[in-house]
């Protein structure tokens, strides 16, 4: 097969940051088009690095007929219809998590993704595809530590990316604190325990920076999930890191425990000064994860030329939202949600 000729839609940090990864970093990848609704950036991106197409329009990107696949970085909240489009107009489609905000609409996309199945389809849990996280995957499997029981996942924000996050969240494009940031860490949960939540109770709120009140939205926020077979899980996710980028998971098992991130360091550098013996902190969820979002493209467009699906499926996109939701859920009502199969989460009295 030729290069598979992608379009991009979302030029935003991470958008940015994936149409940089398949314009210059992917073989068998050729970025043809690039799409922004701020023409600015559509036209800087077309100018630097020389891409044929731009466009302020998704659906007349849609309209190209040269295009084998859709990448979707946009905001949260437009993923289901525009991978409904991409979809329902014959491209191969790739999406940035959540699959959606709501589990009607993230249903209603998993109908849609498999009336499509020879087109591929990937969500991005990148996650799954950083070097650290699957080798813990890959030692799970393997036995080192028993049968996992409990998982323990920290995901905090660094703080000066408060403000950054506001204007972004104002415009509803968030989703709240456990879709739009646990939502990783819930997707990790399932895939290591290899379960499904049954119980959901998260409680949070707004400490340093009240205006989340207003968003009826956690600055810092935890949540603890009974899974099948009465295995645990403890979720913490906060947007007020002081340290920086702070990514830690621990999975416990019946015979021995593994640890991920547990020092969030910059790199193998220790700086002595008159402070002291210091290891700096990743700055943001791109440097600590620049591996893995490489590696999660490469996997889409390898999937492309070698007509199979992708491992992580949009039933993991579902199940997370499902859950993300119950998060929600019982954050905003303060009580204990159950999830009932299908995705259905409704409150339950403690």
């Amino acid at each position: 097969m030729a290069k598979v000729k992608v379009g991009i839609v979302g030029l935003g940090r991470l958008g940015r940051q994936h149409a940089e990864n398949l314009a210059f970093r992917i073989p068998n990848c050729e970025l043809l088009a690039v799409c922004s609704v701020i023409q600015e950036e559509a036209e800087q991106a077309q100018k630097e690095w020389g891409i044929k197409y731009a466009y302020t329009n998704y659906d007349e990107m849609l309209q190209n007929k040269e295009l084998d696949a859709i990448f979707i970085a946009s905001p949260s909240g437009f993923h289901c219809e525009q991978i409904e489009k991409a979809l329902n107009a014959g491209f191969h489609v790739f999406s940035e998590k959540p699959l959606g905000l709501y589990l009607e609409e993230a249903l209603r996309v998993q109908e849609v993704v498999n009336n499509h199945r020879d087109q591929v389809f990937m969500i991005g849990f990148m996650r799954r595809y950083d070097k650290s996280y699957a080798y813990a995957k890959k030692k799970i499997e393997e036995g080192k530590i028993g049968e996992p029981v409990l998982i323990r996942c920290y995901g905090l924000d660094p703080s000066k990316a408060i403000n950054g996050f506001m204007q972004f969240a104002k415009n509803n494009y968030s989703g709240g604190l456990f879709l739009d940031m646990a939502i990783h860490d819930l997707d990790l949960a399932r895939w290591y325990l290899s379960s499904e939540a049954k119980q959901v109770w998260a409680i949070g709120g707004a400490y340093a920076h009240p205006e989340f009140e207003q968003l009826n939205d956690a600055e810092t926020g935890t949540a603890l999930v009974k899974f099948e077979n009465n295995k645990m899980g403890i979720f913490v996710a906060g947007r007020n890191c002081a340290h920086g980028y702070h990514i830690e998971t621990e999975i416990i098992g019946t015979n021995g425990t593994l640890r991920i991130g547990t020092t969030p360091e910059k790199n193998m550098v220790t700086v002595f000064d008159d402070t002291g013996a210091v290891n700096e902190c990743a700055e943001g969820f791109l440097e600590r994860f620049e591996q893995a979002y490489l590696s999660e493209a490469e996997e889409f467009i390898s999937c492309i030329r070698e007509n199979r699906q992708p491992s992580v499926t949009v039933e993991d996109g579902v199940l997370s939202t499902a859950l993300g939701y119950a998060c929600k859920d019982s954050f905003e009502t303060g009580e204990l949600v159950t999830v009932q199969s299908p995705y259905k989460a409704l409150p339950s009295s403690i």
